[in-house]
């Protein structure tokens, strides 16, 4: 049961820490914090050996590219999958397979096996390590999605979005901060290391949270069958499909984040703890912006807000781009991160109060395809555009298209301009 207990006293006082008096949705932020801590300290391990082996920022762009391949190719599928099996156990098993590749990278990151390889050899087995993290990739998303629905109840979703979502980005703050440090300090293989025991200890806890039930009635449905129909409903409801949209071509053109690595050695000239700096500012604005939206709720006006908050990243990108002073571009790369995690949590509560419970995973597919899956691509995007313009060019190119979609965006489609989801929220308090 989900501690229905304190619903009538302090729901009526939008009670602020409301999912954390969850026991199973605490367990749920441990393992999740885990995953995300290891999985974001992994991708700027990997950069910083991927930048130490080839001095190339088009490489860079390569692991981005490598891990969205797969992604994207099991999407749909992965969201089919994830509704129609039982979520905690099929986590497990998406966790046990991300430990053998965390191991892998250790291993052939050791220096008995560095030395046997040519780097060529050994670039060619990072990215077949990342490639397959792909395919794992494309279920976490849905199989999260869908298992904290199942945790909450449904008058908490916007808050427990609130809580995931700062979770997620404090979990990449120390991930990514961590990463930098412990690359100076204990070197790329020790760190790796790090990874494969939290990544273990993540698996473990799990089992600590009971299996759910599988809501699905359609049990068996043809694959295809399914797939469309996943799709269908997230285009035809313009809410997700607006705000899906918006995001992901801002996390596409502003992906400045894939070449920090080139910022911190050849530009700002910081090395590897201020490129820890550098990439744990805007996860620390992001954090910070949601634990504020957990007391001050931001569903009023909503496609507005959205809107607002994109573009302030636009803005935050190109001052980054064009700053040769270290600590403008913290604070621009902070303020970014403020601005996305406005979006982020309108987003997550978007999609929480919009989407039926049968079809999380598909609908969380949909979106991973749209928003998470457009990381990679922004990094490949950047990677190549730096190669073809220079570094600080591609970076003012893509905040610039950033607001450029923003405009676009607002004045052609009116319906996620003027979305509010007050009365949605008045809804679920009433079920």
């Amino acid at each position: 049961m989900c501690d229905l207990y304190y619903f009538s006293s302090k729901m009526k006082k939008k009670d602020p820490y409301a999912a954390l008096r969850i026991r199973e949705f605490n367990i749920f932020l441990l393992v999740r914090f885990a995953l995300i801590f290891g999985w974001s300290m992994q991708f700027i391990v990997i950069e910083w050996k991927v930048y130490e082996l080839t001095g190339d920022p088009l490489y860079l762009g390569l692991i981005g590219l490598m891990e969205i391949i797969p992604a994207l190719s099991m999407a749909l599928f992965a969201g089919h999958i994830v509704d129609q099996k039982e979520k905690r156990n099929l986590l497990a098993l998406c966790i046990a397979a991300f430990s053998l590749i965390s191991f892998g990278l250790f291993w052939i990151t050791s220096d008995a096996v560095s030395r046997a390889l040519s780097t060529q050899t050994l670039l060619y087995l990072i990215y077949a390590f990342v490639f397959f993290g792909g395919f794992l990739r494309a279920f976490f998303g849905p199989i999260i999605f869908s298992l904290v629905a199942l945790i909450v109840p449904k008058k908490i979703y916007p808050n427990a979005a609130t809580w995931n979502s700062s979770l997620w980005q404090m979990a990449r703050v120390l991930g990514v901060a961590f990463a930098g440090f412990s690359i100076n300090w204990i070197g790329v293989h020790w760190s790796l290391s790090i990874i494969f025991f939290l990544v273990t200890f993540s698996f473990f806890v799990l089992f600590k949270i009971k299996r759910k039930p599988v809501l699905n009635p359609k049990i068996g449905e043809p694959v295809l069958q399914s797939l469309k129909e996943g799709v269908r409903f997230v285009f035809k409801t313009k809410a997700i499909l607006g705000a899906l949209t918006l995001d992901m071509f801002s996390v596409l053109f502003g992906g400045a984040i894939a070449l920090l690595a080139v910022f911190a050695e050849d530009i700002l000239k910081v090395g590897p703890q201020g490129f820890g700096i550098l990439v744990a500012a805007p996860s620390v604005g992001s954090f910070l912006t949601m634990l504020v939206t957990a007391y001050i709720p931001i569903s009023k006006n909503a496609g507005k807000k959205l809107l607002v908050a994109i573009f302030g990243f636009g803005v935050c990108i190109i001052v980054f781009g064009l700053s040769s002073f270290f600590w403008v571009s913290v604070i621009a790369l902070f303020f970014s991160g403020v601005t996305d995690g406005v979006s982020m949590v309108i987003r997550q509560t978007i999609l929480q109060l919009k989407t039926p419970d049968h079809m999380r995973g598909r609908v969380s597919s949909v979106n991973s395809m749209f928003v998470g899956s457009s990381n990679e691509l922004g990094a490949f995007e950047s990677g190549v555009t730096a190669k073809l313009m220079g570094t600080v060019t591609a970076v003012v190119f893509g905040g610039t298209m950033t607001l450029v979609t923003v405009v676009a965006t607002g004045i052609a489609n009116p319906t996620l301009r003027k979305l509010d989801l007050t009365k949605d929220l008045e809804a679920h308090e009433k079920e």
